[in-house]
């Protein structure tokens, strides 16, 4: 195995021809959960996702349960704990169920912990192999926002189902359809006020990730409460992590909301891609995912705003999804209601047609309806 850097720097210009640290894609999210098995039938029956593997008492693992589901090239895996006063309970006491790890698929785990503790990355697990007759794992994990971490994960030489420790596992007997889910466009991680750009200087200092993109209070707010976002995003585009903090408002926004409620910095949302919206949000419509809702006047200007699109705006009214364009295209997107009993983390399901953007011109709607979801629940 090679330790060496991938990247090559120009010697006349000084530049760093490539990025030091190359990253194929999300390996895979881990959500801490009060109840695995239980999580799992959620997922599965609400969003079409596969059981693919697990890990638990009758592997020999007697801490915690984990169930690994797939769907499209997204693996979530759900764990929970089997003793009280392990760090998982610990963390689902606190949190509530919430995202534990945002795993990365890198080619070489070792150099990858390397060079971002060399930069200056906290290490939470020093490079371990595990090995079993598949083949071998390498993994390490650095630290990032809140109790979140990201876990470099090697999997050239192995070909089982998931990784040692797991038995491949698959419900034969009931396999819900796809909803047609295809992989993470991004993590969206809410941060303290003044955080944002430490956060920000984090990944791209440490971790050689961009600003892709930056939203302040004037993009970002209503009457009541506003917040202030970057993006930033790995050399290939495949990892895009928008940080969001909140900013002065009359109100409390749906930021504060989430770090009062999961007690600490955490992992908002995760966007998941589809190549048919109107598909997919019809189908985990009819499994009982709620979705947020905007008022049917945000339909009556929006060909004026974004112009031509294919999908019939009837549709679009039906189902609540917004629209928005970019120099590239435009993005259709929706936003689940908090999937679990806290108002934290949520789900968006976005489909990219040309749009590398976010969806600035939906934030104000989106924004109003989050808040009427908020005084709802008294916490506006």
């Amino acid at each position: 195995m090679s330790h060496s850097s991938p990247h090559s720097t120009d010697p006349a210009t000084g530049t760093r021809a490539e990025d030091f640290l190359p990253i194929n894609g999300t390996d895979f999210i881990e959500f801490y959960v009060g109840d695995a098995v239980q999580a799992a039938y959620f997922y599965q029956s609400a969003f079409g996702f596969q059981r693919k593997a697990y890990k638990g008492l009758e592997t020999g693992s007697r801490e915690c349960t984990s169930i690994l589901l797939e769907q499209g090239k997204i693996r979530f895996l759900l764990t929970s704990a089997q003793e009280p006063d392990s760090y998982v309970a610990e963390h689902v006491r606190l949190h509530g169920d919430g995202v534990r790890d945002i795993a990365l698929w890198v080619d070489d785990a070792v150099y990858s912990f390397n060079e971002t503790v060399a930069r200056g990355a906290t290490a939470v697990s020093e490079p371990e192999v595990l090995q079993d007759e598949n083949g071998k794992i390498v993994r390490a994990s650095i630290a990032t926002y809140g109790d979140t971490i990201h876990t470099f994960v090697q999997r050239n030489e192995y070909s089982g189902a998931f990784m040692p420790g797991y038995v491949s596992q698959s419900n034969s007997r009931w396999a819900p359809e796809d909803t047609g889910l295809q992989y993470i466009d991004h993590c969206v991680g809410n941060v303290y006020v003044g955080e944002m750009d430490k956060y920000a200087a984090f990944y791209a200092d440490v971790m050689g990730f961009r600003n892709l993109l930056s939203f302040d209070d004037k993009d970002i707010s209503t009457e009541y409460s506003a917040l202030m976002s970057k993006v930033m995003a790995n050399g290939n585009d495949r990892i895009k992590f928008p940080i969001n903090e909140p900013a002065t408002g009359r109100k409390k926004s749906q930021i504060e909301e989430y770090l009062d409620f999961y007690r600490g910095q955490g992992c908002q949302h995760v966007a998941m891609a589809t190549n048919n919206i109107i598909e997919t949000v019809t189908e985990l419509r009819s499994r009982g995912v709620n979705f947020l809702t905007v008022p049917s006047s945000y339909y009556d200007a929006l060909t004026d705003r974004v112009g031509e699109i294919d999908e019939e705006l009837t549709a679009l009214g039906e189902l609540g999804i917004l629209v928005d364009r970019d120099d590239e295209g435009y993005l259709l997107q929706i936003f689940t209601k908090p999937v679990q009993t806290r108002p934290t983390m949520f789900y968006e399901i976005i489909q990219r047609k040309g749009a590398k953007s976010f969806g600035k011109g939906n934030f104000q709607a989106l924004f109003e309806s989050i808040e009427r979801e908020q005084a709802l629940r008294g916490n506006l």
